[in-house]
């Protein structure tokens, strides 16, 4: 199973937790057992069409997955995924 870095804003979701561990083999798949585990995670990550949030930057160890194949960016078991959320402000 890949860890999964959960932001201080989700974490409300998880019982406090920074780290979980779910599978999948692709993003799509992450964030389906995340939702399955944590109710509520799908919303905050993507919208209603399916798509991320385009103020979520999600990483599949350094490799940020827009650069890589999107929401179909393969996992392996032993990945580490990042989940960021974008900072605005000035």
């Amino acid at each position: 199973m890949a860890t999964v870095n959960i932001p201080t804003p989700l974490r409300k979701l998880t019982g406090g937790q920074s780290r979980v561990q779910v599978g999948g083999a692709d993003i799509v798949g992450v964030i389906a057992a995340l939702e399955a585990h944590y109710p509520g995670m799908r919303d905050r990550l993507m919208d209603e069409a399916g798509e991320l949030k385009r103020f979520i930057n999600i990483y599949v160890n350094d490799d940020e997955i827009r650069g890589l194949q999107g929401k179909a960016t393969p996992v392996a078991p032993d990945d580490r995924i990042s989940i960021v959320p974008a900072m605005a402000g000035g």
